[in-house]
């Protein structure tokens, strides 16, 4: 079988595809690093809340080691969660074109070369968590938990994404665990709406597979709003915002933090107006665009955090 066959459908002329060793490619798309956008995605809710709570400290001499900490860990743990969902769902996936060229339904690893894969990535997760404190550590652990359910959720709800956000903001957690030793209600705001907005772009990445999931019995919010999906999007979008403003206000943020805010508010409303659920292209392009949103409110919390 050629490499050009062995490539995944939707992550093609990448890196890993063009640079990284044979023998390597199948790991390495079977932790997305081919598609980064999941790693991203899982940092922005960390490096919210620790320049969040670094600004409510009134200290960021450790934050540059934070975030670099964070950046890590979410590649790494990303990496994992993403080889445990493809062990679980091997069956599933072999059964839906965008999935079916992933490197386990595709035949190109084994689930125990998988599996240690998986092994491997955590303990690097493990390493980086041990540098913070014992409650960020506990804090930190406590999260597989969710991360271990999620695969089987899309066969018992239409709320899998639901599941998902629960796992991918528990970082808006974790900055106020390795800063302040503690999670307040200021944390919990921000978790709150970090989830929200995993919800709304995860509706819009599952809105590539309709069809197939369909056919298969898989469920998820994109085939429960169907065609009420952008009315939904702007519902969940409107309480991530809200929420996230209720934690920079509890929190005491200063302009730069609301700008950012502004600035990932408009990104939100593009995205809606954008959006055009019959077209999968579009729909992967634009959930991509929520690393861009992330940022925007990154970038003002950072600002924020210094001039405090």
């Amino acid at each position: 079988m050629s490499d050009a066959t062995t490539r995944v459908a939707d992550a093609t002329g990448n890196w890993v595809d063009t640079r990284a060793p044979s023998w390597s490619r199948p790991y390495l798309r079977l932790s997305r690093f081919d598609r980064p956008i999941g790693s991203w995605l899982l940092l922005m809710p960390c490096w919210w809340s620790a320049a969040l709570a670094a600004g409510i400290a009134r200290d960021v001499s450790q934050l540059p080691l934070v975030i670099v900490l964070f950046l890590i860990g979410a590649f790494v743990m990303r990496g994992a969660g993403c080889a445990w969902n493809d062990i679980t769902d091997r069956d599933l996936d072999a059964r839906v074109e965008r999935t079916r060229s992933r490197p386990l339904p595709a035949g190109q690893i084994s689930v125990a070369q998988a599996f240690a894969f998986l092994v491997l990535q955590a303990l690097v997760g493990l390493l980086v968590l041990l540098q913070f404190n014992w409650f960020a550590i506990m804090t930190g652990i406590a999260s597989l938990v969710i991360v271990a359910i999620y695969p089987f959720m899309k066969r018992i709800t239409w709320w899998p994404q639901v599941v998902l956000g629960l796992a991918f903001s528990w970082g808006a957690l974790m900055g106020f665990a390795v800063t302040l030793g503690r999670i307040d209600l200021t944390a919990l705001a921000l978790y709150a709406g970090s989830i929200a907005w995993v919800i709304g772009y995860d509706t819009i990445y599952a809105h590539q597979d309709t069809e197939d999931d369909a056919l298969i019995g898989i469920k998820s919010t994109a085939r429960l709003f169907g065609a009420r999906t952008h009315r939904a999007l702007a519902v969940f979008y409107s309480l991530a915002v809200i929420l996230i403003g209720i934690a920079l206000a509890l929190g005491g943020a200063r302009w730069p933090a609301w700008t950012g805010l502004v600035a990932f508010a408009a990104h939100l409303a593009w995205q809606i107006r954008r959006l055009d659920i019959s077209d999968p292209a579009l729909c992967r392009r634009i959930f991509y665009s929520n690393r861009d949103a992330g940022l925007l409110l990154s970038a003002g919390l950072l600002v924020d955090a210094v001039m405090r």
